[in-house]
């Protein structure tokens, strides 16, 4: 677990490094979206753990500031899930602009369980990257901070970081 972590902070540096590093100011992207689910499927393992794992599109509007404000965002995800130990929940979000550009976000999120008030406390965090767009999002690359806060129905996704020119 802690190459991953490491070859994704590798990642972050990389990536904030050549948007730093371009000609062109990186703009940056602090949204929130409460994405309703529209399919899932969740699948248990019947070994006497609590590992699951979850497969789920869901959809919603980012709001907030950056080119990502007011686009639509459908998640197709897959959480890997083991209470209280671990979680490893991975995926992609396509946003889609007002004006039908697309941009596509490969991301990645760490589930760590902690004792709460009341149960069991979630902290969800990750990276979110770029991958492909379309229209104003064809030459873009950007790199952000993704926090998960599941809600027993619309799931709050908190999206943080910068998009800038290509390399």
């Amino acid at each position: 677990m802690e190459d991953v972590m490491r070859s994704q902070l590798v990642l972050i540096i990389a990536a904030a490094a050549a948007l730093a590093g371009g000609s062109a100011v990186a703009d940056p992207v602090s949204v929130e979206v409460l994405a309703k689910p529209q399919e899932q499927m969740k699948f248990e393992f019947a070994d006497g753990s609590k590992h699951f794992v979850l497969a789920a599109r869901r959809e919603g509007v980012a709001e907030g500031s950056g080119v990502f404000a007011g686009a639509t965002i459908t998640e197709i995800g897959w959480h890997d899930v083991n209470p209280p130990l671990w979680g490893d929940p991975q995926g992609y979000f396509q946003v889609t602009a007002e004006n039908g550009d697309v941009a596509v976000l490969r991301w990645w999120v760490k589930a760590v369980f902690t004792k709460g008030e009341g149960g069991l406390a979630l902290s969800n965090n990750g990276v979110w990257q770029l991958v492909s767009g379309t229209g104003q999002f064809a030459d873009k690359r950007g790199v952000g901070t993704l926090v998960i806060k599941p809600r027993g129905g619309p799931t709050l996704f908190i999206l943080e970081g910068e998009v800038g020119d290509k390399a």
